[in-house]
């Protein structure tokens, strides 16, 4: 191994001996702790009070900035990050100056993102700040010269973001790449149940799959999130009901609560007993339409499932699927789409308009399927909203390939079009086929930017009634913004009193991007959930009877005592624990029960 990478360690348990405390000593041990301090060089005496030495460090107090990048299955996965950070004490901050580490959670999709990530590596190595990364940069290519010696979470090791945190703050390199398998079958990632903060309250992105069963010459990602790997249905479908109004009954909710007491960690049982007043789910991956063809079910069977647990007034978004995997679930994916609870929306990327550049993009699909799925479900589905994507310039791009793909665009005129410049991206075969000009790319982009800027797809909905769906503020604050049902943006005033409500809204304006509506007289409003939505900030999965117990643990930490980030539920792995876990579970059930019976 170069000597550059000699104080890597490949997995924590490698900092770990025979003579270091375990985590259950380590829970008991001394009330206070006492810091070695190193002697002072007599060269250095004038430089003030020097560091505390690593292994003195109190983890759990410090401040952390988590800062991401990419596509909605990234902001997932930083999302479980911060919840399981705070969950064990950290402060989440979004002053990135104030934090004491930056968790850089990164996207190797193209080029800028991934220099918006480097960038922000070398200023918080300037500003002196602990730096953990993650994301598919690293885990794509963990031996770039600018990661060498910090610390990384693989993209399937999110639920231990504890310890490398930990670790990194007392000084240490660690990095965690590995894959999550189970009886030798590579599993979706972490664990769905696991405390997150959302960036907003409102809206509960949840990852269907990782990975995909394509192999397109341009894409890196493939190289971060691997082969196709699904969740189980019923995995997902929990996931939704605790988003929307996860119950539990009052018998066993008593229970958890003296198991957390007596434990002082988090509790599986718990994150259902709480109630998360989220509106809007989102259900993102790589390539949403395979789902489930890795474990023998589909799509469609998972829609269903979960259309019967939203309540009335929430709704669900479809994330991108590519073509081949929604072909043969046309008829029953248009039933879906035009279910009241389901936004009648699909992003599906077509890339190009020539199949000559398909076949050297290896989409395994050609122009004509990809009508074929537009054309179907706009006669299915009045109104849906299709969005597309196009790569402007991929290698081998003539000028004919490319006003095959101008002509695509003026025939359907998509509303919503996503224009990229082709970026080489190491490592793929594209990088290595004959490119483009950058001028030429530069060009085609402008010209396919001014075709699409040449429409107005919403003109003729002025004077419409809709109902929308509101769900955040805009980026100027001056609206609210929220969707209809084609998940068409529309501003509304800022009442606050309608933010996560489905109202009803006159069409009065109408931009490229958007219409604006005010609240019809007399309109219906739904409330989705019968409580108010988590603050910003707030944990996802904690009872307020465990918010307690956190912060009396909390204080615990920062009073000095000691706390491993090994005792974390989702990381125990004593079999005695699992043993006694189970068996509180099971007789937490059986109360419940009995209670239901005889009361």
């Amino acid at each position: 191994m170069p000597a550059a990478c000699d104080s890597l360690v490949e997995d924590i348990e490698d900092i770990v001996s025979a003579q270091d405390p375990k985590p259950h000593n380590r829970q008991f041990a001394k009330q206070n702790i006492v810091p070695h301090v190193r002697k002072r060089n007599k060269h250095k005496q004038d430089e003030g009070t020097e560091d505390l030495q690593a292994d003195s460090v109190i983890p759990g107090a410090q401040k952390i900035w988590v800062k991401t990048w990419g596509c909605s299955h990234n902001s997932s996965d930083g999302e479980y990050m911060a919840g399981q950070l705070a969950v064990y004490g950290y402060k989440i901050t979004d002053n990135s100056s104030d934090a004491d580490l930056w968790l850089l959670n990164s996207c190797t999709v193209k080029n800028p993102a991934e220099d918006h990530f480097r960038n922000s590596i070398k200023k918080a190595q300037e500003q002196n700040k602990k730096v953990v990364v993650a994301g598919c940069v690293p885990q794509a290519q963990p031996r770039m010269d600018y990661i060498k010696g910090l610390s990384i979470i693989g993209v399937q090791q999110i639920d231990r973001v504890v310890e490398v945190v930990e670790e990194t703050i007392k000084g240490h390199s660690v990095r965690l790449l590995g894959q999550k398998k189970d009886k030798g079958k590579r599993l979706g990632g972490a664990r769905l149940d696991l405390p997150k903060i959302r960036k907003n309250p409102l809206i509960e992105i949840i990852s269907v799959n990782t990975g995909c069963l394509n192999a397109c010459t341009y894409c890196k990602t493939k190289h971060a999130r691997g082969d196709l790997a699904s969740y189980s249905v019923a995995e997902l479908v929990d996931r939704a009901i605790q988003s929307f109004q996860g119950t539990i009954s009052t018998s066993l909710k008593a229970f958890n609560v003296l198991v957390l007491t007596t434990l002082c960690c988090y509790c599986y049982c718990c994150s259902y007993g709480c109630q998360e007043g989220v509106c809007e789910i989102w259900l993102t991956s790589e390539d949403t339409g395979a789902y489930g063809r890795d474990i023998g079910t589909d799509l469609p069977t998972l829609l269903w499932k979960l259309i019967e647990v939203i309540p009335e007034g929430a709704m669900l978004r479809l994330g991108m699927t590519n073509p081949p995997y929604i072909l043969e679930h046309l008829e029953e994916m248009a039933k879906i789409l035009l279910h009241p609870r389901v936004y009648s929306f699909l992003h599906v990327p077509v890339q190009t308009g020539s199949d000559s550049v398909l076949m050297d993009m290896k989409r395994e699909y050609c122009i004509a399927d990809f009508k074929l799925v537009v054309d179907f479900l706009k006669k299915q589905v009045p109104g849906i909203t299709i969005a597309t994507d196009i790569i402007c310039g991929f290698p081998g791009e003539t000028e004919a390939d490319f006003q095959e793909t101008l002509k695509l665009i003026q025939e359907y005129k998509f509303p919503s079009l996503f224009i990229n410049q082709f970026y080489p991206r190491p490592g793929t075969p594209a990088a290595k086929m004959e490119q483009v000009p950058a001028q030429v790319k530069k060009q085609r982009t402008r010209m396919l930017s001014q075709l699409f800027q040449s429409y107005t797809p919403y003109d003729h909905k002025i004077g419409e009634r809709q109902h929308v769906l509101i769900t955040e503020e805009s980026f100027d604050g001056q609206y609210y913004v929220a969707h209809n049902k084609f998940y068409e943006q529309v501003l509304v005033p800022k009442q606050p009193e309608l933010l996560g409500k489905m109202i009803e809204v006159d069409i009065y304006e109408a931009g490229k991007h958007f219409m604006k509506g005010k609240p019809a007289q007399n309109g219906t409003i739904y409330t989705p959930s019968i409580v108010k939505p988590l603050i910003k900030g707030a944990v996802s999965g904690m009872m307020e009877e465990f918010k307690t117990i956190n912060e009396n643990a909390h204080y615990c930490w920062s009073s000095g005592k000691s706390f491993s980030a090994g005792l974390m539920p989702w990381n125990l792995k004593c079999p005695r624990v699992k043993i006694v876990s189970v068996s509180l579970a099971v007789l937490a059930v059986i109360t419940a029960v009995t209670v239901a019976i005889f009361r």
